[in-house]
């Protein structure tokens, strides 16, 4: 499969167009953009414009409900519950993030929980929009059942990431992880590519390892068993019950805090997603002079940077420097997109009015 670049400006320029095309205002239209494109901004292929593609189905499939009104259905000055009404996830995800950090510039802690929504893109983004307004954020979401659980062969939970991000001297200290060993976008990515999966990541419908993205996928749709390890892998050994863990902590603070639905009845009622997701801003200011805290975050960051490498090592990086620096390369060089992409881009925009923006191959 061949890769080229296109320029990320012209990119969003796109976006922007294809979800006006599909009904949303131009508001609307750059949030979704924003956090869509984020992931691309980062180097995180899986969940950037490659899921392009699953927005549309949602979207004509009438998953996503372009008229739908959220409404608050539980609020304290420290919380909040955002029934969605099966609106678009980003649109309802920087609206509750927004809300919490709000809640927590007052009190000094704000945690909102959303229910009835759809894939809300990228984690980090939402921590990120705290760190940036000063204060520490966390977002988590549940996600269609994908892992396995220990011992298990039937996907159960979701991939479940958990984001955590705190301002520091420098850039903002962010931390965005799936609690499988890798994402669904990831098989995605690879099925795309034509490529096997190592061995490792995820279990066939008899609960073995499998290497074909293909199959695992397939399994995951049409709910025949098997799908992505946790993190940690299978079984014990090597701790897998530990991500299994986390996934758990991500399901109760979404779906049970939020009176939503858990990963395994997620695309079960037809015509809704049924994802949940939760939001948490807090003020370190509570614990003592910011200023203060952030630079002992930053001073014991660079006694890591500086601690001692392994064997042919030159870097030890901190979470969220890479995706830092891919912003400002991509910005720079052009989002690199597969032709498989490509193609599905082409197909959309003629579907919303939105072709004539298509990009151009920076290398045509």
């Amino acid at each position: 499969m061949n890769y080229h670049r296109v320029d990320y400006a012209q990119l969003r320029e796109f976006c922007i167009h294809v979800f006006e095309g599909y009904g949303f205002d131009s508001a609307q239209s750059a949030q979704i953009t924003d956090v869509l494109l984020d992931a691309d901004l980062s180097g995180i292929e899986s969940h950037g414009i490659q899921r392009l593609i699953r927005y549309h189905h949602e979207i004509t499939e009438g998953l996503v409900k372009l008229d739908a009104k959220p409404e608050v259905v539980f609020e304290t000055p420290l919380s909040a519950v955002i029934e969605g009404n099966d609106a678009m996830g980003q649109i309802l995800g920087m609206q509750a993030m927004q809300m919490a950090i709000d809640k927590a510039k007052a009190s000094g802690f704000g945690m909102v929980t959303v229910r009835n929504s759809n894939h809300y893109g990228i984690a980090g983004f939402y921590a990120r929009m705290a760190a940036e307004q000063g204060l520490i954020g966390m977002s988590m979401t549940n996600t269609e059942a994908i892992m396995v659980p220990t011992f298990g062969r039937q996907a159960m939970l979701g991939t479940n990431p958990i984001a955590f991000a705190m301002p520091t001297d420098g850039a903002p200290y962010l931390f965005d992880a799936a609690t499988t060993v890798v994402p669904r976008g990831k098989l995605e990515v690879y099925v795309k590519r034509g490529s096997g999966l190592p061995l490792g990541w995820a279990l066939d419908e008899n609960g073995q390892d499998s290497a074909d993205p293909d199959r695992v996928l397939g399994n995951i749709i049409h709910k025949t068993g098997g799908g992505i390890l946790p993190l940690g892998g299978s079984g014990e050994l090597t701790s897998g019950y530990k991500g299994y863990g986390f996934a758990m902590l991500c399901e109760i603070a979404t779906a049970i805090l939020s009176g939503g639905t858990t990963s395994n009845y997620i695309y079960k009622t037809p015509g809704r997603a049924n994802i949940a997701h939760c939001f948490i801003a807090m003020d370190q200011g509570m614990f003592g002079d910011k200023a203060e805290l952030e630079a002992s975050l930053s001073r014991f960051l660079q006694e890591i940077r500086e601690s001692d490498k392994a064997a042919g090592q030159q870097r030890i990086y901190i979470h969220g420097e890479k995706e830092a620096e891919a912003h400002v390369a991509v910005k720079r060089d052009g989002v690199l997109l597969n032709d498989k992409t490509y193609a599905e881009m082409e197909m959309i925009g003629q579907y919303t009015g939105a072709g004539d923006y298509l990009p151009k191959y920076l290398d045509a």
